[in-house]
């Protein structure tokens, strides 16, 4: 599979995880992490179940909506015609919404606190459907990367498990990196928290300029054929 891909794939998932409303789940989950901070393999085994449960969640959504599309013959023959059109200008929808240019106001379902405080009394047991149960909660940055920004890589790609799963892997990065942090006994914890939630401005800007720069030369390639 290409790098680009790939690279594009845990990009979109670390961007996710650093937007208010997945950062709001992620800071839950490493109040459920570090519960059990005075036993570090605990702690570290709890960030990865954790975001291997998201990883579980993007990937069977990966498959059912990837494996749908391209074993419908029609709608597997109109992807292949006009998937580079349409990617273009999904793109820049995509990049507008980063930059705040177009605000979504979607009604989308919640975590309930009673829920997630009952997989949270279950200790070590609990990581791996508390991580699929928050990344079931889009907000509408994080709907517009996934279906917008990671769908259309699948799709590209040809793959509803590999590219969801890193992506998976990239929203559930700093709980995973803050609990291999408490693992080590290291005194950076706080600091690399508190760095995480200072460049989320910054990274979803610049991620949304060059998505709209990407979607603009998709568009004038494949929709006007300048190039």
């Amino acid at each position: 599979m290409e790098f680009l891909l790939i690279s594009s794939s845990i990009w979109l998932g670390i961007l996710t995880s650093v937007s208010p409303c997945p950062l709001a789940t992620n800071i839950a989950a490493i109040s459920f992490v570090s519960q059990n901070i005075t036993q570090k393999k605990i702690v570290f085994l709890s960030g990865i179940f954790y975001a291997i449960g998201r990883s579980i969640t993007y990937i069977t959504l990966g498959i059912l909506i990837v494996k749908a599309l391209i074993d419908i013959p029609v709608i597997s023959d109109f992807l292949q015609r006009y998937v580079n059109k349409f990617l273009g200008i999904i793109l820049i929808f995509v990049g507008m919404v980063l930059l705040d240019l177009i605000r979504m106001t979607l009604s989308l379902p919640s975590v309930s606190a009673n829920v997630t405080n009952k997989f949270m009394e279950k200790g070590l047991i609990g990581a791996l459907p508390l991580g699929i149960l928050f990344a079931l909660a889009f907000c509408p940055v994080s709907a517009a990367l996934f279906f917008g920004g990671l769908i259309p890589l699948a799709l590209k790609a040809k793959s509803g498990i590999i590219l969801p799963m890193i992506y998976g892997l990239g929203t559930g990065l700093p709980v995973l990196v803050f609990a291999f942090l408490i693992a080590l006994s290291t005194n950076y914890v706080n600091k690399f928290y508190y760095n995480i939630t200072r460049i989320e401005f910054y990274t979803k800007k610049i991620t949304g300029v060059v998505f709209i720069l990407v979607g603009i030369y998709y568009v004038l390639v494949y929709v006007f054929v300048i190039f």
